[in-house]
């Protein structure tokens, strides 16, 4: 069990949300979920070992981009996945950046990307910068060529 973990606040979709996280990221699963008066209260869940908690708290808060989660991808092939599965019904930034159908904040980022950012050559790094920058959704084939 994590000692802490992320508790997300949704109006009244915390069911809906944990199960489409669910679907999203493998080896991930619903733990419990506690009821009030018949209607759901918490979901506890797991995605790909981390655990999680929603809540419905009500209409009181909002996500905002100060909090977001971070998706450390292998590849484009998996940076490409997780963009497509998350952004369905969301909205796409920039960087890498995205808002799921529930507002919560997601940075897709390739593995790829942190080691072009670290690259010795520092004048590469400031291109590899630049290059991001202007992306919406991680190119690294554009990355690698900057």
């Amino acid at each position: 069990m994590q000692k802490i973990h992320p508790m997300l606040w949704f109006d009244n979709q915390a069911e809906e949300a944990a199960n489409f996280y669910v679907s999203v990221f493998r080896n991930s699963k619903v733990n419990a979920i506690a009821r009030n008066n018949g209607s759901v209260l918490t979901v506890g869940f797991s995605l790909d070992g981390a655990d999680f908690t929603a809540l419905n708290g009500g209409p009181l808060f909002k996500f905002t981009e100060a909090v977001s989660f971070v998706i450390d991808c292998k590849d484009q092939e998996e940076v490409d996945y997780y963009w497509d599965k998350l952004l369905a019904g969301g909205t796409p930034s920039q960087c890498g950046w995205l808002k799921d159908r529930y507002g919560l904040s997601w940075q897709v980022v390739p593995k790829r990307l942190i080691e072009l950012l670290q690259d010795k050559d520092k004048a590469r790094a400031a291109r590899v910068m630049q290059a991001m920058m202007k992306m919406v959704k991680i190119d690294v084939r554009t990355l690698e060529e900057a």
